[in-house]
């Protein structure tokens, strides 16, 4: 199965934005990755429901919202109604993660779960038979363009155990610091979905870029 890049809006430019997102529906990425801040969780703010909702306008492609804010069972619906297809939770943000993947399911959604760097692959065995996806952090949350953390790596490769041995179809995305250098080392490890934010949209050409991170021999 080919794997996914999902450009990261958070870098794309903001004055300039229904352009942005044309270019990615041109392009070869198959997902729109949306990060949501709320200054509590991580010390940044970003996207409301307006401009995710301008963005669904205009996308032709699955929407991949990542929440870094604390409580974010309260806005499941809304973020549904706003037209993400997939939202994902961050572990370190949920007093019942179990219950809040479940809900993101009920509610027709794909449930993923996100994890910081320092957070231990071991604390996903109870919950991810419920996950979709996995979102692992290659930065520390909060803010695009950080150098990429190395021992992603071997997280990558003990998730990957971990999803064999539940005999789940969760997937494994990487979220930070993701370029050409590094990318093709995380498909090997058992990367499914790279984010990628500067690395498209600081590129001379972000479609060409889109198509190298797509490559893998």
């Amino acid at each position: 199965m080919q794997h996914i890049v999902a450009p990261s809006i958070l870098s794309a430019d903001f004055a300039n934005l229904q352009r942005d997102v044309e270019m990615v529906n041109k392009s070869q990425a198959q997902w729109f990755h949306i990060d949501v801040m709320d200054g509590v969780f991580v010390p940044n703010i970003s996207f409301g429901f307006p401009v995710l909702k301008a963005i669904a306008k205009y996308a032709k492609k699955p929407l991949d919202v990542h929440l870094m804010i604390i409580q974010p069972e309260r806005y499941i619906e809304a973020f549904k109604d706003a037209g993400a297809q997939t939202l994902t939770v961050h572990y370190e943000a949920c007093t019942h993660l179990h219950r809040t993947l479940q809900q993101i399911k009920q509610a027709g959604m794909n449930a993923g779960v996100a994890i910081n760097p320092h957070t231990p692959i071991s604390l996903l065995e109870d919950s991810i038979a419920e996950a979709d996806l996995v979102c692992m952090m290659s930065v520390n949350p909060g803010f695009g363009g950080q150098k990429f953390i190395e021992n992603t790596y071997s997280k990558v490769k003990q998730l990957k155990q971990l999803i064999k041995q539940k005999e789940t179809d969760t997937r494994i995305e990487i979220d930070g610091g993701v370029d050409l250098n590094n990318y093709k080392n995380l498909l090997h490890a058992g990367a499914d979905v790279l984010v990628a934010g500067n690395t498209v949209f600081a590129s001379k050409n972000p479609t060409d870029t889109i198509a190298q991170l797509l490559q893998f021999p």
